[in-house]
């Protein structure tokens, strides 16, 4: 098993933290939130991670290197000279990520306490080629999955557009979820993106969706609570600040 982290975002909504620092070393509790979720991965007993970086890449090394890695082995995945999106950076790491039948991706931005071993026992539970964390929070984009919480498209709920263009939605049996920014992933999902993708950057949804009437995509959808806040926007990198304050005090 291997961990991949997405910490190449460019962070424009964060600004003017963004003008000198990368998204993934903005400061929560304390921590910044790369070091977060190396150690979620870590408390999971994942002793290999890979990092793709891009923007002010070099701190983000340096970082790394003053904490020894975290003791584990970290292996940088460098976009510096081209931003490649979720699918591309999972393509150019593929090499690596092949090496390992269960791959946990996990961006940069997502504060959350979920257990990672709940997610990864519900993967190998349904034997599926990738698992996505979903919810059922409103968002621009909600990805369907069937009854059986297997992924067969997407809709852009902004434009009115759905992926496929025949995509019918079953209003009582089908689920429209929200992608929560973890995901877990076998080989052959690599291996049928390569087959299909040519051109860098892509991102990886749309490739998903693409390759769900041939792989089997499914949905972790948690029925308890837990903290969940993606800080990529000033109001929600506020909430996450203060979760973790009041967690440190109890």
């Amino acid at each position: 098993m291997i961990g991949f982290i997405f910490a190449a975002g460019i962070g424009s909504r964060l600004k003017p933290w963004t003008d000198h620092h990368p998204k993934a070393l903005v400061p929560v509790g304390g921590k910044p939130m790369l070091q977060h979720v190396i150690e979620n991965m870590i408390r999971i007993g994942i002793t290999e991670i890979i990092v793709n970086v891009h923007h002010f890449h070099r701190q983000i090394i340096s970082f790394l290197t003053s904490r020894n890695n975290f003791g584990i082995n970290i292996y940088i995945s460098d976009e510096s000279e081209q931003l490649l999106d979720t699918g591309g950076a999972i393509i150019r790491a593929a090499s690596e990520l092949l090496a390992h039948d269960t791959i946990i991706i996990h961006n940069a931005d997502i504060y959350t306490d979920i257990d990672l071993r709940l997610i990864l026992e519900y993967h190998h539970h349904m034997g599926g080629d990738a698992t996505l964390l979903t919810s059922a929070r409103k968002s621009s984009r909600q990805l369907v999955f069937d009854q059986d919480s297997r992924l067969k498209g997407w809709v852009n709920n902004t434009l009115d557009l759905h992926l496929p263009e025949n995509l019918a939605i079953d209003k009582v049996n089908d689920q429209l979820l929200s992608f929560n920014g973890i995901h877990v992933i076998t080989p052959a999902v690599i291996n049928s993106i390569q087959e299909i993708a040519h051109h860098s950057p892509f991102p990886i949804i749309p490739q998903y969706v693409t390759l769900s009437n041939r792989l089997s995509i499914n949905a972790f959808t948690p029925d308890f609570d837990y903290i969940w806040v993606d800080i990529g926007r000033p109001d929600s990198l506020k909430l996450a600040r203060t979760i973790a304050s009041s967690r440190r005090k109890s």
